[in-house]
């Protein structure tokens, strides 16, 4: 789309490295996008803002800021695979958010791809919205030409050369006009009707029908070609500016004002500025780069914002826009468009700018949660403070990542999307901020209970110069309900003074941290002190806590105290057509996998 628009000069391979999203030096080793990237394009007097998002779940983040920022999402479709579970995802997302949808089969010119096998498993898995514009055909087992469905027009692609050709027949053209007439039957009860009533639809019903679906989310269009070649790039960027909506015809978005309360923010150049921070970039050569979107107004130099999460102004003095890493410079960015802001320190991911005229707060990015959580250290002794503001940079670009210290292992942990995500983040760390470390496998915070009950006497008598220490305490212990110590009291008699048993509690609660096995914190314990004795001089608060304190020391070990694993929570997912079966069967192949690699 960049070569055919003449955005870029030359068509990169993300095989050889030099494609014009793909510019991070761990993205060109691994051949594949770990974040998302943005360049605009010029197509038929339209400005298309391009957002390149990965596809893999470990980076899952890049999706999520690219959804934010866009007003269509295009879900790519491998010919020969076809749907998988980020397809799902991707949809899924898309409708959460309200976006137009699209698909696009790729990869058609290997002989391997099944396009119509595709677009079945699509209807199968979305229904009727799914609506057929750019399709194949095939002679002798390759792909011959590329035919729109909408305009009844084929195109044959040889050499880089595109050539109207007359329309060839197709077996089953009466399907995918059943499937179009089908998708446009969905976007009102008038259009539903007269399809079941079996009247056919106009031309101008169908192409305004295709207008208005596509726009309001009810008809997901498919459109196919191969991204080598080029072929059938061509059409689908004229049915994007013929199809896809533009942001003025979202017409609005909801924020909330400075009370809390929802409004509806127009996409309108002429209101007061709004814009929401989609995407940070942290660059130890070209510091932070805030990636913005335009709700409403227009930027311009020296214009002053106000950050609605941190009350402060802003002051933008330069703004540019990105064509992958390259810089361009711009005057105003309005309304609806997309733009980058260097060096705004204060601003992070998700907040919102505006005009103090109108202050609010705009939708942040929805990042998914950390599905994964490791113990990072240092590979010098003494450097873990570097590695922890290290990571804390990393955050700032990336959300998704997780950082704390536990208290009980006294290890930093980080949490990620994956093992990928991890990888990346420690080739981060080394790259831009010249800090090396490694990741290993948590150590497991354990808990102490016991299993039976117990009844054990607590004596603490001390005697000094002057006044003593007495305290006296009869406790029963046994396993509890709750993870926090039950304590409850059954005194008759007076024999302990009620002003004693919140130092009774104490003594127990402190004792608790440490358990009679491995001295692992204690959890499920029920405590019931039920006698004792007092000494009217003696006695004192701090005798009868150590009194519960050798109660407790005395009284567990005989309590068949057992070790308590933590229960690990793991969430996978069926792919497309897969049984539970093929599932399990799946995971045990790649768990083998994993040990011979190991090994």
């Amino acid at each position: 789309m960049l070569y055919l628009s003449n955005s870029t000069s030359r068509l990169g391979r993300v095989t050889d490295g030099n494609t014009v999203m793909d510019f991070d030096q761990d993205e060109i080793r691994r051949k594949e996008s770990i974040s998302a990237a943005i360049a605009p394009i010029e197509w038929k007097d339209y400005k298309i803002n391009l957002i390149d998002t990965p596809g893999s779940f470990d980076f899952a983040s890049g999706l999520y800021e690219g959804i934010r920022a866009a007003d269509t999402i295009v879900i790519t479709l491998s010919g020969k695979s076809g749907i998988e579970v980020g397809t799902e995802k991707a949809f899924n997302a898309a409708n959460k958010n309200g976006l137009t949808k699209m698909f696009f089969v790729s990869g058609l010119s290997d002989e391997s791809s099944r396009f119509y096998d595709v677009f079945d498993n699509l209807k199968e898995k979305f229904g009727n919205t799914i609506c057929p514009v750019i399709v194949p055909h095939f002679k002798d087992g390759k792909i011959d030409s590329y035919i729109n469905l909408i305009k009844s027009r084929a195109y044959s692609y040889k050499d880089g050369n595109v050539t109207e050709i007359e329309m060839p027949k197709l077996d089953i053209m009466e399907d995918l006009k059943t499937a179009i007439e089908e998708a446009v039957a969905e976007t009102s009860e008038e259009m539903f009707d007269k399809y079941f009533a079996g009247e056919k639809f106009s031309e101008e019903e169908i192409i305004n029908g295709l207008h208005k679906g596509v726009r309001d989310g009810t008809i997901s269009p498919v459109f196919c070609g191969d991204a080598y070649t080029n072929s059938g790039i061509e059409m689908f960027l004229d049915d994007i500016v013929f199809l896809a909506p533009t942001s003025k015809d979202k017409e609005f978005e909801i924020a909330k004002d400075e009370k809390g309360e929802e409004v509806e923010i127009e996409i309108n150049e002429n209101d007061p500025v709004s814009c929401i921070v989609f995407k940070s970039i942290n660059d130890p050569f070209i510091g932070k780069l805030s990636f913005f979107k335009v709700i409403s107004g227009k930027i311009k130099r020296d214009i002053t914002l106000i950050n609605t999460r941190t009350g402060k102004e802003e002051r933008i003095s330069k703004f540019i826009t990105m064509a992958g890493k390259k810089q361009i410079s711009v005057d105003e960015i309005t309304a609806g468009d997309i733009g980058v802001i260097p060096k705004l320190q204060g601003t992070k991911t998700g907040d919102t700018l505006c005009s103090p005229k109108r202050k609010i707060s705009l939708k942040p990015v929805d990042y998914p949660n950390a599905m994964l959580i490791m113990a990072i250290y240092p590979k010098k002794e003494g450097e873990e403070d570097k590695v922890a503001q290290a990571v804390m940079r990393v955050m700032e670009e990336d959300p998704s990542i997780t950082f704390k210290t536990d208290n009980e292992t006294h290890e930093m942990l980080v949490g990620g999307l994956g093992e990928q995500h991890l990888d990346v983040l420690i080739t981060k760390l080394k790259n831009k901020f010249s800090v090396e470390a490694v990741l290993k496998v948590p150590k497991i915070a354990y808990r102490e209970t016991i299993k039976t009950k117990v009844k054990v006497q607590g004596r603490h008598k001390k005697q000094t110069g002057g006044h003593g220490q007495f305290g006296d305490v009869y406790i029963e212990f046994a396993p509890g309900e709750k993870n926090e110590l039950q304590f409850e009291e059954t005194i008759v008699g007076g024999s302990v003074p009620k002003g004693y048993f919140p130092a009774v509690e104490k003594g127990l609660l402190e004792s608790i941290k440490k358990g009679p096995l491995a001295g692992y914190p204690v959890v499920r314990l029920k405590a019931t002190l039920y006698d004792g004795s007092y000494h009217p001089v003696d006695s004192s608060e701090m005798a009868f806590k150590m009194a519960a304190m050798l109660a407790y020391k005395n009284g567990l070990p005989k309590a068949k105290p057992i070790l308590l694993e933590p229960i690990a929570v793991s969430y996978t997912h069926l792919r497309a057509h897969e049984t539970v079966l093929d599932l399990v069967c799946r995971l045990l192949l790649e768990k083998k996998k994993k040990k011979k690699k190991k090994k």
